[in-house]
Order: structure tokens, then sequence, then C-alpha cells
């Protein structure tokens, strides 16, 4: 059988934990951040770990992941 293949926009996104949990990065802080609060772009720093829900449907993606 031929191997599955990873969908490409899901490699540069998402990371999987040692635990098997998917961490991505937070969104809104690409640009315009001069309108957005000091306490969001605060608290949109680093990564966050996807809902269950999220993390099915991306694990679909990554199937060696």
């Amino acid at each position: 059988m031929p191997k599955m293949k990873t969908k490409s926009s899901v490699k540069g996104r998402f990371r999987t934990t040692g635990s098997g949990k998917i961490k991505g990065n937070v969104a809104y802080k690409r640009h315009m951040l001069r309108r957005r609060s000091q306490k969001m772009k605060r608290q949109a720093r680093g990564t966050f770990v996807l809902a269950e829900a999220d993390q099915k449907i991306v694990k679909r993606f990554m199937p060696y992941g």
C-alpha cells in the first residue's frame, strides 16, 4: 500500500505534543495590531492546545503526526 499524504497546510500550522494533543498558534497576530487591545495581544502570545473536536479534524490530515 502507498503511504498516506499529510496535508501541506497542516504541516506548518500545527505540532503534536508528547501526549498526542495538537498545538497551534493564536490567530489575529499578523497585522493591524494597533486596533487590537493590549490584553488580547498579551493573551495571544505563544501557542494553545486545540479543542477536542478540532483535534479530530487536524489528526485526520496528519496521519503520521
